[in-house]
């Protein structure tokens, strides 16, 4: 046996790799994204998140600064009635803030800064803190005017000085925070190219796969389409050789046999007269011619059950009108037949063929229904013929797979002249035979 060509192989090898790859290429592409995430958030978290928190503490620094800037001012005011030591409790409450500011602010700038750059803002502190004591010892010990220079010399341009390095901080973390805007956007639209990319990889993967399928199953019907055909015609061959054969052997047995045996009786008929009466030869001549007669009888009726020659003298309803009171009798089924509608010549192997599936039909209500009786209904339309045997036996489901020669005999007779045969389960119990050949396949087969 020749292996099958390419065009024939199944394509489930070719779709297991392509699954295949294509999973490859999702968990692959999953991976990717998943990393693109875990850098996304970790930017977020990373830069933005701690960069918003840190400015928020920036924020408080400047507006602490900008507290002990107005209170200096108002130290300064010479029409100011407090002493410079009254001050001091405000400047350690602003103080304690600053401290618990600068040490949140510390933990957010860790991963943004240099350590130089964290030590910074605490060495400014300290320092403007130490001259701010300095300046409420000059205060306590009287010296309110000294107090004062130290303050419009000193501690006046260290706030300043602390106020341009905290706005200074906070730019840093609005160019950071726009610098890191940036980067999520580079990654989101990263992603989104990447997406759109693995979108149309698997479009034009859903669509070759969609192809491929459809060329394959066009193959395969095609193929299945020749295989039905040869099926169709090999049967029809089959059919048509059988329905010869049968034609040729009832009229053999009709013509040849018959004319023999036609012939002995005829003989014996004169041997019997030339014997005198109440000879034991003329007994036996005369039950030898009785045998004769009734195997010539036999071969009739079996060449009549083979292919009747009514149906090529006189058509199928005549035959039917012999052949059911044969069966009748033959059988001891009771059947009820009835013909309705105007009756038309039926091509010959049109005819044949209806008369092939009544015969079947009746076989299987006789062999497998259990029923006593029938009823036959032949029916002539104006663009169909049908013929209807109906039982009221134990029924059956046809099943395709288990049908017996029977019914596949019968499906490819009513194929063969363009009709159709159905078979359904009788409401209460029994089976339908229902055939029905369009009047115009009729025609055809008979022009």
């Amino acid at each position: 046996m020749q292996p099958p060509s390419r065009s024939e192989r199944s394509p489930t090898t070719a779709l297991l790799l392509g699954l295949v790859i294509t999973l490859a290429v999702v968990v692959a592409y999953s991976a990717y994204i998943r990393v693109q995430l875990a850098g996304l958030r970790k930017l977020q978290s990373d830069m933005v998140d701690r960069g918003r928190k840190d400015s928020l503490q920036l924020l408080r620094l400047q507006n602490d600064l900008n507290t002990i800037a107005l209170a200096m001012r108002d130290m300064l005011d010479a029409g100011e009635p407090y002493p410079l030591i009254a001050w001091s409790a405000q400047f350690e409450r602003v103080r304690g803030d600053l401290d618990s500011a600068l040490r949140l602010e510390e933990q957010y700038t860790e991963v943004h800064r240099t350590p130089e750059q964290r030590a910074y803002l605490s060495q400014q502190l300290f320092q403007f803190w130490d001259a701010v004591d300095r300046m409420f010892g000059l205060a306590r010990d009287g010296k309110d005017s000294e107090a004062r220079d130290q303050i419009r010399l000193s501690l006046q341009a260290r706030q300043a000085a602390l106020g341009t390095a905290v706005s200074r901080l906070l730019v840093e973390n609005n160019e950071g925070e726009q610098q890191a805007a940036g980067q999520i956007a580079k990654i989101y639209d990263g992603v989104q190219r990447q997406l759109y990319i693995f979108l149309t990889a698997a479009l034009i993967a859903i669509a070759l796969t969609s192809l491929y399928l459809i060329r394959s199953n066009r193959q395969i019907f095609a193929r299945l389409a020749t295989l039905s055909e040869q099926r169709s015609d090999l049967a029809q061959k089959l059919i048509a050789t059988q329905e010869s054969t049968l034609r040729h052997i009832s009229r053999e047995l009709h013509d040849e046999f018959g004319q023999v045996l036609t012939a002995i009786g005829s003989l014996l008929s004169r041997v019997e007269k030339q014997v005198p009466q109440g000879a034991p030869l003329r007994e036996d001549l005369q039950e030898v011619r009785e045998i004769a007669q009734s195997t010539l009888n036999n071969i009739r009726t079996l060449s009549q059950a083979l292919h009747p020659v009514l149906l090529d003298e006189q058509g199928l309803e005549s035959t039917l009108d012999w052949y059911i009171p044969t069966v009748e009798h033959q059988t001891g089924l009771k059947l009820h037949y009835e013909k309705s509608g105007a009756a038309f010549p039926l091509d010959g192997n049109a005819g044949v063929q209806v008369y092939r599936v009544l015969q079947e039909a009746l076989n299987n209500v006789k062999r497998h229904a259990g029923a006593q009786e029938a009823w036959i209904r032949l029916q002539f339309d104006e663009d169909a013929i049908s013929l209807e045997v109906e039982d009221h036996g134990r029924g059956f489901a046809p099943d395709a797979r288990h049908q017996g020669i029977g019914l596949v005999g019968m499906r490819e007779r009513a194929e063969l002249v363009g009709g159709t045969l159905q078979i359904v389960r009788r409401e209460g119990g029994g089976t339908i035979v229902r055939l029905v050949v369009p009047m115009e396949k009729v025609e055809a087969h008979g022009g």
